[in-house]
């Protein structure tokens, strides 16, 4: 069974045009024509992905990224008019994955989508599978993570990022090369997109956050006593 899209937008037309387009690739979709009918939807549907316009009566959606982040790491893809790059940088602290900024071309969002549900679901296992870092667990295979054994609530970039780090212990990963590893080479932010998601997983890590140093004016490192 092919995975399930929910997309959330206040303009009918727009909602159509997408949905004419994933059901072509194979896609299951749902509709919202605001973010409070979006998280009713969410509550009772298996929803793989979410395609999220900022600006939309009854709840926006940067308000509707806020709720679903108190429990669920789902992907979400922000649709964003020119001019909202502070609604941006919210989204992205508030933990979406991706943006694409109308009018868009219909088959650069087509491919974010089938890149995003390929990482955070069809990823092939890799040859390190578990990390173990002073509390900090990280499983690559299950997407879990927890922290002296509670379990963290991350998006899918986070735990991008975290693994991301794990796997460069110790080397010191500049803003632009951790943007292109994780984002892509066509991402259309910018290396504050990077900073705002670092700041993000510190809060998450707690205690841990200082596995994550900041090398001044380079980048980041993650530096940790030898894994157990």
């Amino acid at each position: 069974m092919k995975e399930k899209i929910l997309i959330v937008d206040d303009e009918d037309r727009m909602r159509k045009l997408i949905v004419a387009y994933l059901k072509k690739e194979g896609y299951e979709t749902l509709e919202a024509e605001n973010g409070m009918e979006a998280l009713n939807i969410f509550k009772n549907e298996k929803v793989h992905l979410i395609i999220l316009d900022i600006m939309m009566p009854v709840m926006d959606g940067l308000t509707v990224c806020r709720e679903l982040r108190k429990t669920s790491n789902v992907p979400i893809i922000f649709l964003t008019a020119k001019g909202e790059d502070e609604d941006k940088l919210l989204g992205f602290e508030l933990g979406t994955d991706h943006y694409v900024t109308k009018p868009f071309n219909m088959k650069l969002l087509i491919a974010k989508i089938k890149s995003l549900i390929n990482r955070v679901y069809n990823s092939e296992p890799q040859l390190k599978k578990e990390h173990f870092y002073d509390g900090l667990y990280i499983d690559e295979l299950s997407h879990k993570v927890t922290v002296n054994g509670s379990a963290l609530n991350l998006s899918p970039k986070e735990f991008d990022l975290l693994v991301y780090f794990a796997l460069n212990k110790d080397i010191v990963l500049s803003r632009e090369k951790i943007l292109d590893y994780i984002w892509g080479y066509d991402f259309e932010g910018d290396l504050r997109t990077v900073d705002s998601h670092i700041k993000r997983l510190r809060e998450k890590l707690g205690e841990k956050a200082y596995l994550i140093s900041t090398v001044r004016g380079t980048g980041y490192k993650f530096e940790a006593k030898n894994e157990e």
